[in-house]
């Protein structure tokens, strides 16, 4: 295996990051324009929100975004859990162990929080994509997932108000 460096990205890595989401379900590439900028400024201010990015000989062919969520529900005493996402890599790169190297970085950021378990989403249906996650330590056994899709056009709470003090 070539030399593997794992970081947390910063604004510096955006253009390359953009440039490998491409390859997470064929996505058209996005240009970083002032939506994006301000995305991305809200990412790197949120001390739960962890974009990891891995490099191989300078180049970055892997990353995974981790979320740690505060719980105030007692039945794991407070402790907070962790969602990951938008797991890629590379296809020039796979079979490396490079996605590995990730979701291990990944919870050891998980294991410092103190988070009693991590929640991994994927969208792929490839036996070998879900093997390998099964690999890495998750299942698919002791939770049922759910997704409602949201349109850009949908109204914030259905025109109700929510009210935060």
């Amino acid at each position: 295996m070539q030399e593997f460096k794992i970081k947390e990205a910063t604004r510096v890595d955006l253009p390359e990051l953009m440039m490998l989401y491409v390859h997470l379900h064929d996505s058209p590439l996005t240009s970083i324009d002032k939506y994006i900028e301000s995305v991305w400024s809200r990412i790197e201010k949120n001390e739960n929100h962890h974009v990891l990015v891995g490099f191989s000989d300078e180049k970055m062919v892997s990353s995974c975004n981790i979320i740690v969520i505060e719980n105030i529900a007692g039945h794991h005493h407070q402790r907070p859990y962790a969602l990951i996402e938008n797991v890629i890599t590379h296809p020039d790169f796979r079979k490396r162990g490079y996605a590995s190297l990730i979701l291990s970085a990944a919870k050891d950021i998980a294991i410092k929080s103190n988070c009693y378990k991590i929640m991994l989403m994927t969208g792929s249906k490839h036996e070998s994509t879900l093997n390998f996650y099964r690999r890495a330590g998750y299942n698919s056994n002791d939770k049922t997932a759910f997704i409602q899709w949201l349109a850009a056009t949908d109204p914030p709470l259905n025109g109700l108000h929510f009210w935060r003090k």
